[in-house]
C-alpha cells in the first residue's frame, strides 16, 4: 500500500498567483500600447474623410466650372456656419450640385475637426481654394494632432505642424 502515491489534482494557490500576476503585468503593457492604435485608427480615419473631401469638392468645381463650398455640417444638410466640423462635411454647390456629406462620428470618443475657416471655397474651373488648416485632434492634445492643409490651388497635405510651420494646438 505505500507503494500507491496518489497524485495530486488541480494547482496550488501560490501557482494561481504567479499566473494571475504574470498575466496582469502583461495586460498593463498591452493596454496603452491597444489604446494608441485605437486613437491613431480613428484619427487617421478622420484625416481620410478630410482628404476625400477637400479632393470631392476640387474636382466637383473644376468639372462642373461652377464654385463649390466645403463647410461643417450638424445635420449633413445645411452649412453650420461654425469652426468646429467635428460632427461632419457637407460639399455643397449651386444649381443642380449635389450636396454629399460626409459623417465624422460626432460622438465622445470620435476625434474633434476644427478649421480656421467657416467654409472653404473652391472656384469654378479650377479647383483653387481659399486656404485653410483643418485641425483634427483627439484626447492625447497637441502630441498627437494632426493638419489637413489646403493651399491656394486647393491641394490638401497633412502635416504635425500648421501651415506657418508652427506646433498644432488643440
Amino acid at each position: 500500500m505505500l507503494d500507491r502515491i496518489s497524485a495530486t489534482q488541480g494547482h496550488t494557490l501560490i501557482e494561481l498567483l504567479v499566473v494571475f500576476g504574470i498575466i496582469a503585468v502583461f495586460a498593463g503593457t498591452a493596454v496603452p500600447v491597444f489604446t494608441n492604435l485605437l486613437l491613431d485608427s480613428r484619427r487617421n480615419a478622420a484625416i481620410t474623410t478630410a482628404l476625400h473631401a477637400v479632393n470631392l469638392a476640387r474636382q466637383l468645381a473644376a468639372i462642373r466650372g461652377e464654385p463649390i463650398q466645403l463647410c461643417g455640417s450638424h445635420d449633413q444638410r445645411e452649412c453650420s456656419g461654425r469652426a468646429d466640423w467635428s460632427t461632419g462635411l457637407l460639399v455643397a454647390g449651386q444649381g443642380e450640385v449635389p450636396r454629399r456629406s460626409l459623417p465624422l462620428g460626432g460622438t465622445a470618443r470620435a476625434p474633434s475637426l476644427r478649421s480656421n475657416r467657416v467654409a472653404v471655397s473652391f472656384e469654378g474651373g479650377s479647383g483653387s481654394a481659399s486656404p485653410a488648416t483643418l485641425t483634427v485632434c483627439d484626447r492625447r492634445g497637441a502630441v498627437a494632432a494632426r493638419a489637413v492643409i489646403i493651399s491656394r490651388s486647393g491641394r490638401p497635405r497633412i502635416s504635425d505642424r500648421d501651415a506657418s510651420d508652427r506646433p498644432l494646438t488643440c
